[in-house]
């Protein structure tokens, strides 16, 4: 009877603050909503990895070379922890695509002629396998497959090794090396213009004279087999025939592409939640420490009927947990949800055989386990002092609180001051406990809008960064092997072109101490008008006459300083190896970069003017003429066309930055609304009978609002400035947990991004403020007054 009485009497309570308990829940729900959203994105996406990895025999080791016999092939497998070798010929090529006016590029991989790939095996999507006795058959990749809307039967024209090749796709695919595919040199994917082919190992060998040898070798490894012993003995076999160094699967560019996302799905999945179940623990502590206070003597009566300090404090306890629970409910469900479109985005660039949305018991478990815990904890402090206060003083009313003049009204501005605004003055500071959580719960919704707004913000520095300062270029062409000086002749004879710039790179392996990275060491001229090196501030860098310039991330990476000496080993031609000074670190926002002056690394290569392809200035009308001319020049190994690049990468963030606005806007909206709606329903039941009193005196109900909606839009912006110091942390941290080898994202926050958050807040708490001004219209004089103090 006891626990029955107890629980109807929880319903009524609830009842009661409805609406409090409605935007505690609300709160609980966008944490929980954040979490399931998150981590069941992240398990669905390291799910579909790992058995496409397997099912599939992903690669531990990745190596290229110029050209070796196939007989290497036993050596390799010799190698100790090697127990799975598979060589092939991979080529890149220019593709002529019917309807697109720019070249685009495409990656050829052979097949074995009558059975499946040993590792990197590949998935078939669509239509049928090539036809061994066919040497035109391929599959093309998923991703570029749909960006076109072919079907099976479709063909395109591609340069190999010189000659003009009309290809007929018969079928799709997928592989676990090319779940996420990027042109070489782009930093957004592009599946118009860039896309992974599969040829039968004959033609292309035979294309690209390959009979009986490979350019391409992978493998997989015994169960504690040491990866960097196994890939120094596979780089001393490859030398010879020469290789371009061997990389582990943690460097393999698609693998190293998810590994990243995944981490941000675990971090942002931590991080994010936790800041909305704290608010919540938060609003739900004053939000029950007022309820009790107006419940005193309801519980010194309980405890006289014979009720125990644990059995009231296991009921109120349970307030929170069944606000909690309702949150949890609907925050599971709107996981769910949001998840699934989530999901949908993640197909669009990591392709996988199945990437379905699942929500897994652990997580929901997890989520639900997390709210309640949260909200009992948030409880406990309120809970516990209510239900030990002895009943004979739980009887009597709460002692009044201290009046006296403000702070503000000792200034000498206080005595011009009006009434109403003396009295929200003097709420505030009487309550500074209160008023400062309440700052402190607005200003994280400030913070998280703070922090989306300023990646938005991030996006257009680094369009304008690449595209802008980098790339002045249209067009940047590269050549299938390294070309003379008369190739920069014939490529400024062209019509249309303005400008010409020659750009040389080589592989080669840095080594400092017992640290290395392979990286393609550029050459451009010391002072380029097209391609340039930039930092993060805008200023270009001219490179100095002998020496190398390298990224400030890949000093890191080396543990280099600029003066120190680092030994350069090339992987192509002669191979040279020479210790060169490091002159400059370029704090700059993308990859892991190293330049040298033109003419200092033809020294070290001891050849004279040798390119690798050209940057293009070239007239608007004249664009379309000269990417027609590259399609059809055998030499050219790849096209960019910065128009097109750019596109793509508008397109890209279009999509993905719309989600994140909304995403953002929608529970920061929710945390605002959930703070200041709290702060000003405690503040009416705290001050019912001081503002019915107003009435009764005269006062309208437009001042009794200007009272209690006063201290609320006080709260509310002494909240934007603490909001957007918080919000540049949180842009810190974020900042610091994606910041990789690839990209480096820049710590800004604009003008705008504090704008619009602002706006945003202020609109939730003018909602709030609303729903309160309802509330007092409907206050009932004669009842309020009769209430006992």
């Amino acid at each position: 009877m006891r626990v029955s009485a107890l629980n109807r009497k929880l319903l009524r309570d609830l009842w009661g603050m409805k609406g409090q308990a409605l935007a505690i829940a609300s709160v609980v729900a966008a944490g929980v909503t954040m979490f399931v959203m998150y981590q069941s994105n992240f398990d669905s996406l390291y799910r579909s990895q790992r058995i496409f990895y397997e099912q599939q025999r992903f690669a531990d080791v990745f190596a290229s070379l110029k050209r070796a016999p196939l007989r290497l092939e036993r050596r390799i497998a010799e190698i100790p922890g090697v127990s799975s070798v598979y060589t092939r010929v991979v080529a890149d090529v220019v593709l002529d695509i019917p309807g697109l006016p720019e070249p685009a590029r495409g990656r050829l991989v052979s097949l074995p002629a009558r059975s499946r790939p040993l590792l990197n095996d590949i998935h078939l999507r669509s239509g049928r396998w090539p036809d061994p006795f066919r040497d035109n058959e391929l599959l093309a990749g998923e991703a570029f497959f749909t960006a076109h809307r072919y079907k099976p039967g479709a063909t395109i024209s591609a340069i190999i090794n010189g000659r003009r090749r009309v290809l007929t796709i018969v079928g799709s695919a997928l592989s676990p090396e090319y779940v996420y595919s990027m042109p070489p040199g782009e930093m957004i994917p592009d599946d118009r213009r860039y896309g992974v082919f599969w040829m039968n190992r004959a033609a292309l060998a035979s294309a690209f004279d390959m009979e009986g040898g490979f350019n391409d070798v992978t493998l997989r490894l015994m169960p504690g087999a040491s990866i960097e012993d196994v890939m120094a003995r596979l780089d001393r076999l490859l030398e010879p025939y020469g290789g371009f160094g061997a990389i582990p699967r943690a460097l393999q560019f698609s693998h190293w592409s998810l590994e990243s996302e995944l981490k941000q799905l675990r971090d942002f999945g931590f991080l994010i939640p936790l800041i909305f179940l704290g608010v919540a623990a938060f609003i739900l502590n004053t939000a029950m420490t007022r309820a009790l206070a107006l419940q005193r003597q309801q519980i010194a009566a309980l405890k006289a009927l014979g009720y125990s300090n644990g059995e009231l404090a296991w009921h109120y306890i349970k307030w929170a947990l069944f606000i909690a629970s309702i949150g949890a409910v609907a925050g599971v469900l709107a996981g769910a949800w949001l998840g699934r479109s989530m999901i949908v985005i993640y197909n669009q660039y990591f392709r996988f055989p199945v990437l379905d949305f699942r929500l897994s018991i652990g997580v929901t478990v997890i989520a639900v386990l997390q709210s309640l815990l949260i909200a009992a904890l948030g409880a406990f402090s309120a809970v516990r002092r209510a239900v030990r206060i002895p009943p004979a003083e739980a009887m009597q009313p709460e002692p009044p609180a201290r009046y006296s003049v403000s702070f503000s009204e000792r200034l000498a501005f206080g005595r011009r001051l009006s009434n109403i605004t003396r009295m929200v003055l003097r709420n505030v500071e009487r309550h500074p406990a209160r008023s400062s959580a309440s700052i402190i719960g607005i200003a994280l919704s400030v913070a998280i809008l703070v922090m989306g707004f300023s990646m938005v913000d991030v996006m257009d520095i680094l369009k304008q960064y690449l595209f802008s300062y980098i790339q002045r270029q249209n067009v940047t062409v590269t050549f299938a092997e390294p070309a003379s000086s008369r190739a920069l002749h014939e490529m400024r004879s062209l019509p249309g072109v303005l400008h010409v710039e020659p750009m040389r790179a080589v592989p080669a392996r840095l080594r400092h101490g017992h640290r290395h990275r392979n990286v393609s060491v550029v050459g451009m001229r010391a002072a380029p008008r097209l391609n340039r090196v930039v930092d993060r501030s805008g200023r270009a860098v001219s490179l100095p006459p002998e020496g190398l310039v390298i990224s400030r991330k890949l000093g890191e990476v080396l543990d280099i300083a600029a003066g120190d000496r680092v030994l350069l080993e090339v992987l192509e031609g002669s191979r040279p190896a020479r210790f060169v000074n490091v002159s400059t670190l370029v704090d700059d926002f993308l990859g892991l970069s190293a330049f040298m002056e033109q003419d200092a690394l033809h020294r070290l290569m001891r050849e004279a003017g040798t390119l690798s392809g050209v940057y293009l200035q070239v007239q608007d009308s004249g664009a379309s003429a000269i990417s027609a001319r590259l399609k059809r020049t055998p030499a050219v190994a790849g096209v960019s066309v910065t128009a097109a690049a750019l596109r793509s990468f508008e397109d890209v963030m279009a999509q993905n930055m719309d989600v994140m606005i909304l995403i953002n806007v929608l529970f920061a909206g929710v945390i605002a609304l959930g703070v200041v709606y709290n702060a000003a329903r405690i503040s009416l039941s705290e001050r019912e009978r001081e503002l019915a009193s107003l009435r009764v005196l005269g006062f309208t109900r437009g001042e009794i609002s200007l009272v209690l909606l006063g201290e609320l839009a006080m709260l509310t912006f002494l909240s934007l400035p603490a909001g957007v110091a918080l919000g540049y942390g949180f842009t810190l941290a974020i900042m610091s947990s994606i910041e990789s080898e690839v990209y480096r994202f820049p710590l800004i926050i604009t003008p705008q991004a504090m704008a619009r958050s602002a706006l945003v807040v202020l609109i939730a708490a003018a909602i709030s403020g609303l729903f309160v001004r309802r509330k007092l219209d409907r206050l009932d004089l004669v009842a309020v007054l009769k209430t006992r103090e």
